[in-house]
């Protein structure tokens, strides 16, 4: 299992957490995604490394921006 966490830019409810967690948790190959409100985090587990372009997307797709891993 691969775990990467991602900064997150924007999220302040618990819509927040659900909108990331259905748009990353579409992506192949993500098995995991914990969405943390007070650290601005999201965590992403996969079997296998995912593409970061991919994550990025889904949360551009949500209506928020990745501002670092």
């Amino acid at each position: 299992m691969v775990t990467t966490r991602y900064a997150v830019k924007g999220m302040t409810c618990e819509h927040c957490v659900s909108a990331v967690s259905a748009e990353v948790g579409r992506i192949d190959g993500v098995s995991g995604v914990d969405v943390d409100l007070a650290t601005g985090s999201v965590t992403v587990t996969s079997a296998a490394a995912l593409d970061g372009a991919a994550v990025r997307e889904a949360v551009d797709e949500a209506g928020y921006e990745v501002v670092g891993s």
